[in-house]
Protein backbone atom coordinates (compact mmCIF):
# COMPACT_ATOMS: atom_id res chain seq x y z
CA UNK A 1 0.00 0.00 0.00
CA UNK A 2 1.51 3.05 -1.37
CA UNK A 3 1.81 6.10 1.52
CA UNK A 4 -0.22 9.43 1.20
CA UNK A 5 1.94 12.19 0.85
CA UNK A 6 1.99 14.12 4.28
CA UNK A 7 2.29 17.92 3.97
CA UNK A 8 3.92 20.04 6.72
CA UNK A 9 0.93 22.47 6.30
CA UNK A 10 -1.95 22.98 4.32
CA UNK A 11 -4.43 25.82 4.41
CA UNK A 12 -6.52 24.85 1.65
CA UNK A 13 -7.89 21.69 4.58
CA UNK A 14 -8.86 24.83 6.56
CA UNK A 15 -11.31 25.59 3.52
CA UNK A 16 -12.52 21.80 2.91
CA UNK A 17 -13.10 21.72 6.69
CA UNK A 18 -15.54 24.26 6.75
CA UNK A 19 -16.29 25.06 3.12
CA UNK A 20 -19.86 25.66 3.60
CA UNK A 21 -19.81 28.41 6.52
CA UNK A 22 -16.76 30.00 4.22
CA UNK A 23 -18.87 30.00 0.82
CA UNK A 24 -22.11 31.18 3.09
CA UNK A 25 -19.72 34.14 4.20
CA UNK A 26 -17.90 35.47 1.58
CA UNK A 27 -21.41 34.86 -0.39
CA UNK A 28 -22.79 37.15 2.16
CA UNK A 29 -20.59 39.94 1.44
CA UNK A 30 -20.51 39.71 -2.08
CA UNK A 31 -24.19 39.90 -2.15
CA UNK A 32 -24.37 43.27 0.18
CA UNK A 33 -22.18 45.45 -1.53
CA UNK A 34 -19.30 46.73 1.37
CA UNK A 35 -16.47 45.33 1.21
CA UNK A 36 -13.86 47.75 3.11
CA UNK A 37 -14.66 48.93 6.68
CA UNK A 38 -17.87 47.54 7.21
CA UNK A 39 -20.34 45.60 9.14
CA UNK A 40 -17.86 41.85 8.61
CA UNK A 41 -14.86 43.89 9.72
CA UNK A 42 -16.09 45.81 12.57
CA UNK A 43 -18.01 42.34 13.45
CA UNK A 44 -14.74 40.49 13.77
CA UNK A 45 -12.61 43.32 15.34
CA UNK A 46 -15.05 43.06 18.67
CA UNK A 47 -15.43 39.17 18.17
CA UNK A 48 -11.61 38.50 18.42
CA UNK A 49 -10.51 40.99 21.15
CA UNK A 50 -13.14 39.46 23.11
CA UNK A 51 -11.77 36.32 22.02
CA UNK A 52 -8.08 37.27 23.15
CA UNK A 53 -9.36 38.89 26.55
CA UNK A 54 -8.67 42.65 25.21
CA UNK A 55 -10.87 45.82 24.83
CA UNK A 56 -10.12 46.66 21.15
CA UNK A 57 -9.45 44.99 18.16
CA UNK A 58 -8.58 47.07 15.38
CA UNK A 59 -7.99 45.09 11.90
CA UNK A 60 -5.04 45.65 9.32
CA UNK A 61 -3.88 44.23 6.49
CA UNK A 62 -1.58 41.92 7.76
CA UNK A 63 0.71 41.14 10.44
CA UNK A 64 3.34 42.83 9.61
CA UNK A 65 1.72 46.26 9.60
CA UNK A 66 -0.13 44.98 12.58
CA UNK A 67 3.62 45.50 14.48
CA UNK A 68 4.13 48.45 12.49
CA UNK A 69 1.07 50.29 13.70
CA UNK A 70 1.28 48.91 16.87
CA UNK A 71 4.99 50.62 17.53
CA UNK A 72 3.74 53.77 16.10
CA UNK A 73 0.49 54.44 18.40
CA UNK A 74 3.25 54.19 21.36
CA UNK A 75 4.72 56.78 19.78
CA UNK A 76 8.12 54.75 18.79
CA UNK A 77 10.55 56.21 16.32
CA UNK A 78 13.71 57.63 15.59
CA UNK A 79 16.68 57.05 18.06
CA UNK A 80 14.68 54.59 20.11
CA UNK A 81 15.57 51.02 20.66
CA UNK A 82 13.04 48.08 20.96
CA UNK A 83 14.41 44.30 22.10
CA UNK A 84 13.34 41.82 20.37
CA UNK A 85 14.79 38.19 19.46
CA UNK A 86 16.64 37.07 15.95
CA UNK A 87 15.18 33.96 15.92
CA UNK A 88 11.98 34.91 14.48
CA UNK A 89 10.19 35.60 10.95
CA UNK A 90 11.89 38.95 9.60
CA UNK A 91 9.15 40.74 10.22
CA UNK A 92 9.52 41.69 13.71
CA UNK A 93 13.07 43.21 12.85
CA UNK A 94 11.31 45.02 9.62
CA UNK A 95 8.93 46.46 11.10
CA UNK A 96 10.77 48.09 14.28
CA UNK A 97 13.13 49.33 11.42
CA UNK A 98 10.16 50.59 9.30
CA UNK A 99 9.24 52.80 12.26
CA UNK A 100 12.88 54.29 12.34
CA UNK A 101 13.48 52.80 15.62
CA UNK A 102 16.74 50.47 16.12
CA UNK A 103 16.11 46.61 17.16
CA UNK A 104 18.29 45.23 19.80
CA UNK A 105 18.24 41.52 19.45
CA UNK A 106 18.59 39.36 22.29
CA UNK A 107 19.42 35.61 23.03
CA UNK A 108 16.21 32.95 23.53
CA UNK A 109 15.97 30.23 26.15
CA UNK A 110 17.40 26.99 24.33
CA UNK A 111 14.55 25.07 25.91
CA UNK A 112 11.71 27.01 24.82
CA UNK A 113 13.09 29.56 21.84
CA UNK A 114 11.83 32.48 22.95
CA UNK A 115 13.28 35.78 24.52
CA UNK A 116 15.53 34.78 27.53
CA UNK A 117 14.68 37.13 30.20
CA UNK A 118 18.60 36.99 31.54
CA UNK A 119 19.60 37.90 28.36
CA UNK A 120 16.93 40.85 27.58
CA UNK A 121 18.30 42.32 31.02
CA UNK A 122 21.85 42.21 30.26
CA UNK A 123 21.45 43.79 27.07
CA UNK A 124 19.28 46.94 28.73
CA UNK A 125 22.09 47.23 30.88
CA UNK A 126 24.10 47.39 28.21
CA UNK A 127 25.07 50.40 26.45
CA UNK A 128 23.75 51.67 23.17
CA UNK A 129 23.49 54.57 20.91
CA UNK A 130 19.76 55.42 21.28
CA UNK A 131 16.87 55.40 24.06
CA UNK A 132 15.82 52.23 25.35
CA UNK A 133 11.94 52.92 24.82
CA UNK A 134 10.26 48.88 24.11
CA UNK A 135 10.73 44.89 24.58
CA UNK A 136 8.87 43.18 21.88
CA UNK A 137 8.85 39.44 22.97
CA UNK A 138 7.79 36.96 19.90
CA UNK A 139 5.04 34.01 20.90
CA UNK A 140 7.02 31.72 18.41
CA UNK A 141 5.78 28.38 17.28
CA UNK A 142 2.53 29.12 19.10
CA UNK A 143 4.79 28.65 23.00
CA UNK A 144 4.18 31.67 25.33
CA UNK A 145 7.43 33.65 25.93
CA UNK A 146 7.94 33.95 29.93
CA UNK A 147 6.27 37.04 29.82
CA UNK A 148 5.95 36.56 33.99
CA UNK A 149 9.52 37.95 34.01
CA UNK A 150 9.72 39.69 31.04
CA UNK A 151 6.80 42.21 32.41
CA UNK A 152 8.59 42.83 35.63
CA UNK A 153 11.79 43.49 33.16
CA UNK A 154 9.96 46.17 30.87
CA UNK A 155 8.14 47.59 34.03
CA UNK A 156 11.37 48.07 36.05
CA UNK A 157 13.35 49.74 33.28
CA UNK A 158 10.32 51.73 32.30
CA UNK A 159 9.59 50.27 28.87
CA UNK A 160 6.68 49.56 26.92
CA UNK A 161 5.76 45.71 26.48
CA UNK A 162 4.64 44.53 22.80
CA UNK A 163 3.91 41.57 21.82
CA UNK A 164 4.21 39.92 18.87
CA UNK A 165 1.54 37.18 18.40
CA UNK A 166 1.21 36.31 15.31
CA UNK A 167 1.76 32.34 15.90
CA UNK A 168 -0.35 32.17 19.44
CA UNK A 169 -3.59 32.80 18.99
CA UNK A 170 -5.49 31.31 21.77
CA UNK A 171 -2.30 30.89 24.09
CA UNK A 172 -1.84 31.51 27.61
CA UNK A 173 -0.18 31.77 30.36
CA UNK A 174 -1.48 31.58 33.59
CA UNK A 175 -4.98 31.04 32.55
CA UNK A 176 -4.35 34.72 30.80
CA UNK A 177 -3.78 35.23 27.04
CA UNK A 178 -1.18 36.21 25.14
CA UNK A 179 -1.66 39.51 24.00
CA UNK A 180 -3.10 41.03 27.04
CA UNK A 181 0.02 41.53 29.21
CA UNK A 182 1.73 44.30 27.18
CA UNK A 183 0.18 47.75 26.54
CA UNK A 184 -0.19 46.67 22.87
CA UNK A 185 -0.07 43.17 21.03
CA UNK A 186 0.01 42.30 16.92
CA UNK A 187 -1.30 39.53 15.60
CA UNK A 188 -1.12 37.83 11.79
CA UNK A 189 -3.54 36.05 9.61
CA UNK A 190 -1.45 34.77 7.12
CA UNK A 191 -3.03 31.75 5.96
CA UNK A 192 -0.88 29.12 7.49
CA UNK A 193 -1.34 30.29 11.09
CA UNK A 194 -3.65 28.74 13.53
CA UNK A 195 -6.07 31.38 12.62
CA UNK A 196 -5.68 31.85 8.86
CA UNK A 197 -7.34 33.74 6.26
CA UNK A 198 -7.16 33.22 2.43
CA UNK A 199 -4.77 35.79 1.92
CA UNK A 200 -3.20 38.29 4.02
CA UNK A 201 -4.64 40.16 7.16
CA UNK A 202 -3.78 41.78 10.41
CA UNK A 203 -5.00 42.65 13.53
CA UNK A 204 -3.90 45.31 16.63
CA UNK A 205 -5.50 44.64 20.42
CA UNK A 206 -5.17 46.80 23.20
CA UNK A 207 -7.52 47.47 25.88
CA UNK A 208 -6.15 51.31 25.95
CA UNK A 209 -8.93 53.17 24.44
CA UNK A 210 -6.37 55.69 22.77
CA UNK A 211 -3.74 53.83 21.71
CA UNK A 212 -6.93 51.85 19.67
CA UNK A 213 -8.01 55.01 18.83
CA UNK A 214 -4.47 55.89 17.50
CA UNK A 215 -4.13 52.92 15.26
CA UNK A 216 -7.20 53.42 13.50
CA UNK A 217 -6.50 56.89 12.26
CA UNK A 218 -2.81 55.61 11.33
CA UNK A 219 -4.44 52.20 9.57
CA UNK A 220 -6.18 55.06 6.95
CA UNK A 221 -4.92 58.05 6.66
CA UNK A 222 -5.34 59.73 9.98
CA UNK A 223 -9.01 60.17 8.59
CA UNK A 224 -11.52 60.73 11.58
CA UNK A 225 -14.08 62.42 9.07
CA UNK A 226 -13.33 60.70 5.71
CA UNK A 227 -10.90 62.80 3.39
CA UNK A 228 -9.42 65.03 6.51
CA UNK A 229 -6.05 63.73 7.85
CA UNK A 230 -6.09 64.76 11.73
CA UNK A 231 -2.53 62.65 11.46
CA UNK A 232 -0.45 61.26 8.91
CA UNK A 233 -1.39 58.03 7.90
CA UNK A 234 -0.72 54.89 5.72
CA UNK A 235 -3.60 52.17 4.02
CA UNK A 236 -3.56 49.15 6.14
CA UNK A 237 -7.13 47.75 6.21
CA UNK A 238 -8.70 44.50 6.45
CA UNK A 239 -11.13 43.89 4.08
CA UNK A 240 -14.86 42.63 4.61
CA UNK A 241 -14.43 39.01 2.53
CA UNK A 242 -11.20 38.21 4.70
CA UNK A 243 -13.01 39.68 7.75
CA UNK A 244 -16.13 36.78 6.70
CA UNK A 245 -13.94 34.32 6.20
CA UNK A 246 -12.09 35.29 10.16
CA UNK A 247 -15.37 34.74 11.29
CA UNK A 248 -16.02 31.58 10.59
CA UNK A 249 -13.12 29.96 11.32
CA UNK A 250 -12.60 32.17 14.76
CA UNK A 251 -16.01 29.65 16.18
CA UNK A 252 -13.67 26.49 15.35
CA UNK A 253 -10.05 28.42 16.98
CA UNK A 254 -10.41 26.26 20.04
CA UNK A 255 -11.20 22.96 18.58
CA UNK A 256 -8.63 23.44 16.34
CA UNK A 257 -6.28 24.37 19.10
CA UNK A 258 -7.24 21.44 20.79
CA UNK A 259 -6.38 19.05 17.71
CA UNK A 260 -3.05 20.69 17.36
CA UNK A 261 -2.63 20.18 20.72
CA UNK A 262 -3.63 16.12 20.18
CA UNK A 263 -1.71 15.60 17.53
CA UNK A 264 1.53 17.10 19.56
CA UNK A 265 0.40 14.66 22.36
CA UNK A 266 0.61 11.55 19.76
CA UNK A 267 4.01 12.97 18.63
CA UNK A 268 5.29 13.32 22.00
CA UNK A 269 4.31 9.83 23.18
CA UNK A 270 6.12 8.24 20.33
CA UNK A 271 9.25 10.08 20.29
CA UNK A 272 9.46 9.94 24.06
CA UNK A 273 13.42 8.09 25.53
CA UNK A 274 14.53 8.82 21.67
CA UNK A 275 17.33 11.17 20.63
CA UNK A 276 15.52 13.66 19.82
CA UNK A 277 14.76 17.34 21.64
CA UNK A 278 11.20 17.63 22.10
CA UNK A 279 9.10 20.54 22.71
CA UNK A 280 8.84 21.72 26.71
CA UNK A 281 5.49 23.46 27.63
CA UNK A 282 6.29 26.58 30.09
CA UNK A 283 4.84 25.75 33.45
CA UNK A 284 1.18 27.42 33.60
CA UNK A 285 1.62 27.83 29.53
CA UNK A 286 -0.57 26.53 27.31
CA UNK A 287 0.66 26.10 23.91
CA UNK A 288 -1.13 26.21 20.84
CA UNK A 289 1.57 24.29 18.62
CA UNK A 290 1.39 26.47 15.63
CA UNK A 291 4.66 24.36 15.04
CA UNK A 292 5.90 21.22 16.45
CA UNK A 293 9.55 22.10 16.44
CA UNK A 294 12.19 19.39 17.46
CA UNK A 295 16.11 19.74 17.61
CA UNK A 296 18.53 17.02 16.15
CA UNK A 297 22.04 16.98 15.64
CA UNK A 298 21.74 15.50 12.63
CA UNK A 299 18.64 17.41 11.26
CA UNK A 300 19.11 17.85 7.71
CA UNK A 301 19.84 13.74 7.29
CA UNK A 302 16.22 13.67 9.82
CA UNK A 303 14.81 15.56 6.97
CA UNK A 304 15.70 13.88 4.13
CA UNK A 305 14.74 10.37 5.51
CA UNK A 306 11.12 11.90 5.94
CA UNK A 307 11.34 13.38 2.55
CA UNK A 308 12.15 9.83 1.32
CA UNK A 309 8.95 8.68 3.12
CA UNK A 310 6.78 11.14 1.47
CA UNK A 311 6.61 13.42 4.74
CA UNK A 312 7.14 17.56 4.65
CA UNK A 313 9.27 19.33 6.71
CA UNK A 314 10.18 23.20 6.96
CA UNK A 315 12.64 24.70 9.00
CA UNK A 316 11.47 27.70 11.17
CA UNK A 317 13.97 29.82 10.61
CA UNK A 318 17.06 28.53 9.24
CA UNK A 319 18.88 32.18 9.01
CA UNK A 320 18.64 34.17 12.31
CA UNK A 321 17.83 37.50 11.40
CA UNK A 322 21.12 39.29 12.75
CA UNK A 323 23.17 36.88 9.87
CA UNK A 324 21.10 37.26 6.95
CA UNK A 325 22.12 39.59 4.47
CA UNK A 326 20.07 42.43 4.79
CA UNK A 327 20.81 42.84 8.46
CA UNK A 328 24.35 40.95 8.85
CA UNK A 329 26.97 43.40 10.61
CA UNK A 330 24.62 46.37 11.15
CA UNK A 331 22.14 45.03 13.86
CA UNK A 332 22.89 45.98 17.53
CA UNK A 333 23.20 42.68 19.38
CA UNK A 334 22.33 42.44 22.90
CA UNK A 335 25.20 39.64 23.24
CA UNK A 336 26.93 37.21 21.25
CA UNK A 337 23.69 34.63 19.91
CA UNK A 338 24.86 31.49 20.85
CA UNK A 339 21.57 29.56 21.68
CA UNK A 340 20.01 31.37 18.82
CA UNK A 341 22.64 30.25 16.25
CA UNK A 342 23.03 26.84 17.65
CA UNK A 343 19.22 26.07 17.15
CA UNK A 344 18.78 27.68 14.13
CA UNK A 345 21.10 24.53 12.68
CA UNK A 346 19.52 21.43 14.67
CA UNK A 347 15.35 22.81 14.48
CA UNK A 348 12.92 20.99 12.25
CA UNK A 349 9.50 21.50 12.58
CA UNK A 350 6.99 18.09 11.59
CA UNK A 351 3.87 18.41 10.01
CA UNK A 352 1.36 20.61 12.18
CA UNK A 353 -2.01 21.59 11.55
CA UNK A 354 -5.46 20.34 12.45
CA UNK A 355 -6.65 18.37 9.74
CA UNK A 356 -3.57 16.17 9.85
CA UNK A 357 -5.07 12.53 9.92
CA UNK A 358 -4.41 10.02 12.52
CA UNK A 359 -2.95 7.58 10.08
CA UNK A 360 -1.06 10.70 8.35
CA UNK A 361 0.38 11.01 12.04
CA UNK A 362 1.22 7.89 13.20
CA UNK A 363 3.13 7.98 9.55
CA UNK A 364 5.09 10.63 10.73
CA UNK A 365 5.56 9.19 13.67
CA UNK A 366 7.48 5.50 12.41
CA UNK A 367 9.12 7.37 10.19
CA UNK A 368 11.04 9.45 12.88
CA UNK A 369 11.50 6.31 14.88
CA UNK A 370 12.85 4.96 11.65
CA UNK A 371 15.48 7.20 11.28
CA UNK A 372 16.58 7.67 15.07
CA UNK A 373 16.62 3.60 15.28
CA UNK A 374 19.22 3.47 12.37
Amino acid sequence: MSRIRVPQTDPHASYVAYRGEIDEAVARVLDGGRYILGSEVEAFEQEFADAMGASHGIGVANGTDALLLALEACGIGEGDLVYTVSHTAVATVAAIEITGATPVLVDIDPVSFTMHPAALEAAIRKTQSGTPRAVLPVHLYGNPADLTAIAEIASRYGLDLIEDCAQSHGAQLGGRNTGTWGRIASYSFYPTKNLGAFGDGGMVVTSERELADRVRLLRQYGWKERYVSEIPGGNSRLDEIHAAVLRVKLRYLRVDNERRRSIASKYRGAFDGLDLALPVERSGALHVYHQFVVRHANRDELRSHLDRDGIGTLIHYAVPVHLQPAYCGRIPLGQQLVETERAANEIVSLPMFPQLSDNQVDQVCASVRSFLST
